[in-house]
């Protein structure tokens, strides 16, 4: 089975092998029984350290991601967060400068608590990423496609210039999914999802994962620190996203379609004055994520002229898409993400970003458009 759509019905979903149930069942056990000398006699001991529901999503992640191990998490935080607090105190790594606020956090609040170091750079811009390096420097961290601005990195020429260095490529692969991006095939070492988005798709479970290229020392110290530190997911939680995954080439290509037919009507609205959407010729990086995307992702965003309070009057006057955080539900949201970034916005007081949803396309294309005539 190679091919994604394949892959995404069936893989950790084999029959329960007791009952012959096609849906795998729930393990809510959080203890299993051992021996007296605590001889393990199902491989499993205490649900904090593994468990046969979350051992199903993550051999289904692996897979669709072509990777060698994979580790669920509560969040798609705590991935990156078990991912990063692995480095060692002194390492240093780069991000985008346009990435999640999250990311951002981590990198300037928390992580140099630790001893770790980071510096932001432009990820479509190799010779940027090149020069930013430093001896110390363990890790070059990808978002791509970016949050907010949709920005693309050249995953084959990052993982070039990172193992150049002796470093590794870690990718955040949210917004693509495995359905249109397999950075592990481009040379990247771990790929990162918050599964809350497109993986789980109903906006009702949050959870996150790590997907590695090779099951190897990085990934069984972190597996290690996850254990320890007690970042999992819930059975429950990971069932749900299991189940969200087989509908997850069909959810895409929906979300891809919606997605193209918004952004070239928004594109020429006279009230917008910019589009983020790399299936747009205009994009700046649209030839690089037409090499290394099969199509282009559900995901934009668009700058609204007149300032904030014009993007705010837009925002306001949506009937049908809905003011909220996430992404990647079938309800398609729009954020005004200055205003959700705290004291000091890294985004433009114009931008949206919008989650395409799985609404008919031209009742999305209508309602954004007289929203816009409001602006």
């Amino acid at each position: 089975m190679t091919r994604i759509e394949t892959l995404a019905v069936h893989a950790g979903g084999e029959p329960d092998r007791e009952t012959g149930a096609l849906s795998p069942p729930i393990h809510l056990a959080t203890t299993f029984e051992h021996g007296p000398a605590g001889e393990r006699r199902a491989g499993y001991e205490y649900q904090r350290e593994g468990n046969p529901t979350q051992d199903r999503l993550e051999q289904a992640l692996a897979a669709l991601e072509g990777g060698a191990a994979a580790l669920a998490y509560g969040s798609g935080m705590a991935a990156m967060n078990g991912l990063l607090e692995s480095l060692p105190a002194g390492a240093h790594f780069l991000y985008p400068s346009d990435c999640y606020t999250g990311l951002r956090m981590l990198a300037t609040e928390f992580l140099p608590e630790r001893g770790v170091s980071a510096t932001a750079v432009d990820m479509a811009d190799p010779d940027a990423v090149r020069a930013a390096l430093r001896p110390e420097t363990r890790l070059v961290w990808a978002e791509t496609p970016s949050n907010p601005r949709l920005q693309i990195a050249n995953i084959a020429a990052l993982a070039g210039i990172a193992h150049g260095h002796g470093a590794l490529l870690a990718c955040d692969n949210t917004f693509a999914t495995p359905v249109l991006q397999r950075p592990i095939a481009l040379g990247a070492d771990v790929v990162m999802h918050s599964t809350t988005k497109y993986l789980s798709g109903h906006s009702d479970v949050m959870g996150g994962a790590l997907v590695f290229a090779a099951r190897d020392a990085l990934h069984d110290a972190v597996a290690h620190r996850r254990h320890i530190t007690g970042a999992i997911l819930a059975p429950f939680s990971a069932w749900l996203t299991l189940r969200g995954c087989r509908s997850l080439p069909a959810r895409m290509a929906w979300h891809c379609r919606n997605a193209r037919a918004l952004a070239e009507a928004l594109q020429a609205h006279p009230a917008v004055e910019a589009v983020h959407y790399p299936g747009l010729a205009s994009h700046a990086n649209h030839a690089v994520a037409s090499r290394q995307m099969s199509d282009f992702g559900g995901m934009l965003s668009l700058q609204v002229k007149g300032g904030r309070e014009a993007a705010l009057r837009f925002a306001g006057a949506l009937r049908l898409a809905t003011n909220a955080t996430s992404l990647g539900g079938p309800e398609t949201l729009v954020e005004h993400r200055a205003s959700v970034e705290g004291a000091n916005p890294h985004s433009a007081q114009n931008l949206l970003r919008v989650s395409v949803g799985l609404e008919h396309e031209q009742d999305l294309v209508a309602d954004f458009l007289q929203a816009l005539d409001q602006a």
